[in-house]
């Protein structure tokens, strides 16, 4: 049985693990050369979630990482 107090899921309540982007569709490009593109938007949003991704992970390890 779970403890009332869990202090791994009290940390994930308030410090939640960072989700990527849902990658569009291949057929959500309509092929006229947009600037920016639904890809170029997504590879810009998959590099926020890295940093994003590396910030939580530090902070979950204390930031004790070298």
């Amino acid at each position: 049985m779970e403890s009332p107090f869990d202090p791994a899921q009290q940390a994930a309540d308030v410090d939640p693990k960072p989700e990527p982007p849902h990658q569009p569709d291949l057929d959500a490009c309509c092929g006229n050369g947009c600037d920016p593109c639904i890809f170029d938007l997504h590879d810009l949003a998959m590099d926020q979630y890295r940093q994003q991704l590396r910030a939580w992970t530090a902070r979950q390890s204390g930031g004790s990482q070298s």
